[in-house]
């Protein structure tokens, strides 16, 4: 890549990227925010909230997974500027047609479609990032997408208090047609330039699968993201039944848990950037906040006992601390795999993390909590999520300053 193509951690491509996840998070936590309330004013009766949460969730993170295939060829195939178009023009649409749905069923097909658009905007940004900053400052820069894009989790928390749920969504809708102009001034991928006039295959997602040392890195690149949506996913989403499991007398606000633990996640992820450099290791990083996860996941099943809601609340940030590792996790994945298949895998990585709530994590903690308790069923989940994350944080590959003007074969 030629020098004049490289841009700083400040540059517009960077904030732009940030901003652009900034909405992303919006929309992707606002149902996780607003699933009591708006589930209660389509007539969800109070016995069905998880039933029917679980439901709507999985929906959505399905739509995610299948998006992040799409849209990590579409990336790699045409240029990762049309999936910054693209995705964020598809939910943003999706979100302003959810502040009209009056059904489970309705609210279910609109957050699949959602998650469809959803799934291109941090794999895109992150791989245009990548690409586009030096090797030496990247990490930095990426942890600066992410760190300022999970803060609009915040934001919709903030908003859910100040308005009805629908007006959250219309708002959400709104802010990712607004970010549609300023996506006008960012330029394209100098290394994706360069791959487009080569006779190399570009954006085939099975190209994944068709070597076994290949297919260990893609697979080892997910595993690692798991303990994040089974703590988002799981612990936190449903904070306010967990309370009730635990004998916490005050009600929790599963939206005001979730806002905890994204301000926090927010820090983690600026923050895992600058340890990351300090260490010259993505992998030092991680086991670093792999263990702050494990540490508060204790504290989450040992001391919340006849607690308190502060507590509760306090408990979830510490988790969203120790999951600040969402930026690291991404960009080892985008550091890993050659520039004409780098979107695709950059993209699909994090969505099948997320995908892996509904098909993996959720229906393991269903039938665990049928065969023990729903705390022990959480708990037993958390402890196969973070064994199988840490095997394969051990068995992948350092990635710190690599270069990535390469191609796979």
């Amino acid at each position: 890549m030629n020098k004049e193509k490289q841009i700083g951690i400040l540059s517009i491509p960077v904030l732009v990227a940030a901003l652009g996840y900034f909405v992303d998070i919006y929309d992707l936590l606002l149902f996780s925010i607003i699933r009591v309330p708006s589930l209660k004013s389509i007539g969800v009766s109070e016995v069905a909230l998880l039933t029917d949460g679980e439901k709507i969730i999985s929906t959505q993170m399905i739509g995610l997974l299948l998006g992040g295939i799409l849209w990590g060829v579409i990336g790699d195939k045409k240029g990762r500027l049309s999936v910054l178009f693209g995705s964020i023009l598809l939910y943003s649409v999706a979100n302003i047609a959810n502040g009209f749905v009056q059904t489970v069923n309705q609210y279910a097909l609109i957050r699949f479609i959602a998650g469809l658009g959803l799934a291109g905007e941090l794999g895109a940004g992150i791989t245009l990032v990548s690409e586009m900053v030096p090797k030496e400052k990247r990490g930095i820069a990426t942890s600066l997408v992410a760190g300022i894009g999970l803060t609009g989790a915040v934001f919709a928390y903030f908003f859910k208090q100040n308005f009805e749920w629908r007006t959250c969504y219309f708002i959400g809708g709104g802010l990712g047609l607004t970010l549609l102009l300023l996506r006008i001034s960012v330029f394209e991928s100098g290394m994706f330039n360069k791959v487009k006039e080569m006779n190399v295959q570009k954006g085939n997602f099975f190209m994944l699968f068709t070597k076994g040392e290949r297919l260990k890195r893609y697979i080892l690149g997910i595993l690692i993201g798991l303990p994040t949506w089974f703590v988002i996913g799981i612990l936190i989403t449903f904070s306010k039944e967990f309370g009730l499991a635990f004998g916490i007398k005050e009600s929790i606000d599963s939206g005001k848990a979730i806002m905890y633990a994204y301000a926090a996640i927010s820090i983690g992820d600026i923050l895992i950037g600058f340890i990351s450099q300090w260490l010259k290791s993505r992998k030092k990083a991680l086991y670093i906040f792999y263990g702050i996860t494990i540490f508060f996941m204790v504290l989450f099943f040992t001391n919340l006992y006849n607690g308190t809601a502060g507590a509760m609340y306090w408990v979830c940030a510490g988790l969203g601390f120790g999951t600040g590792f969402w930026a690291i996790f991404v960009t080892m994945g985008a550091e890993q795999f050659g520039t004409n298949i780098r979107a695709t895998a950059a993209t699909t990585i994090p969505n099948m993390v997320r995908g892996l709530l509904s098909i993996f994590i959720i229906p393991l903690f269903k039938y665990l909590r049928a065969e023990t308790s729903f705390i022990h069923g959480a708990l037993i989940t958390g402890v196969i999520v973070m064994i199988l994350a840490v095997t394969a944080a051990i068995m992948s590959k350092e990635t710190f300053g690599k270069d990535l003007n390469f191609v796979e074969s």
